[in-house]
């Protein structure tokens, strides 16, 4: 059991990198100070921020939990956490070139050098994967992080790191979808739990004050498609597809299955 495994993720460790955050109450600087002294903790933070922390906290009380705490037998499951998260977000932030050496699917190995530009979650395979401009295909890459094996950072001259940057902005564009859903106006008070299933999408909301109308723009990667409409066949009739053939051919699909399982044919 990984005892930071519920702050594991990359919008978390974003925040906590770029300011000065540190636990307030006694009872805080406790809890911070037991998990820290667990091996995770080498792993969770750059050596010298866990230092830092673990001498802020050297004057204060500890209690060990791990002899009164038992876990329940459990299935598998995969982290949200990956230890090449921090490295790669930091070589990212800083727009630095890498070689990165990967697993094929045929058991060899390939290192190729490349600029990284993100770092997704996927929600359907639930697998962190990094997308990276190769230099050598000119194209866009995502690889699983569980296959990279390593990752060395290379500085770029600033003219070539613009062109790199640039071309990669050009696919990227290529690669967004958008989508405007619809707010059934019956369910206008349901806004926010609506916007929380779209939760791991970019989005916008627009507002017609005249007809009281709520629409979502929805920016997500051609390959999360279905994983977007999983969230709109969830929120059924409080929503519906304002602006997108493909999302609009596939719904008008799964209708016709359904009905079509009940003996009604269209």
């Amino acid at each position: 059991m990984n005892p930071f495994e519920k702050i594991f993720n990359y919008q978390m460790l974003s925040r906590l990198d770029e300011s000065n955050a540190f636990a307030l109450t006694a009872q805080e600087r406790t809890w911070l100070k037991t998990l820290l002294a667990d091996p995770s903790a080498d792993t969770a933070f750059a050596s010298d921020t866990l230092g830092k922390l673990r001498g802020l906290l050297e004057d204060e009380a500890s209690s060990d939990i791990r002899g009164i705490i038992i876990e329940k037998a459990k299935s598998r499951e995969k982290h949200v956490y990956h230890p090449l998260l921090r490295p790669l977000r930091r070589i990212i932030a800083q727009g630095r070139g890498c070689h990165i050496s990967y697993r094929l699917k045929n058991g060899g190995e390939r290192q190729q050098f490349g600029l990284p530009l993100k770092l997704e979650y996927s929600m359907v395979k639930r697998e962190w994967y990094l997308l990276w401009y190769s230099t050598r295909g000119r194209m866009l890459m995502a690889t699983k992080l569980d296959n990279v094996i390593a990752t060395e950072a290379v500085d770029l001259q600033s003219d070539r790191a613009e062109s790199l940057h640039r071309r990669a902005a050009e696919l990227l564009n290529h690669r967004k979808q958008q989508a405007v859903i619809e707010v059934i106006r019956t369910y206008n008070e349901e806004l926010s739990r609506i916007l929380y299933s779209f939760s791991c999408f970019d989005k916008t909301v627009r507002y017609d004050e005249q007809a009281d109308r709520y629409h979502i723009v929805v920016t997500y990667p051609a390959d999360e498609g279905e994983y977007l409409l999983s969230k709109i066949r969830f929120l059924g009739l409080r929503v519906r597809v304002a602006e997108d053939d493909y999302l609009k051919r596939r719904m008008r699909e799964s209708s016709y299955k359904a009905l079509a399982r009940y003996g009604i044919e269209q």
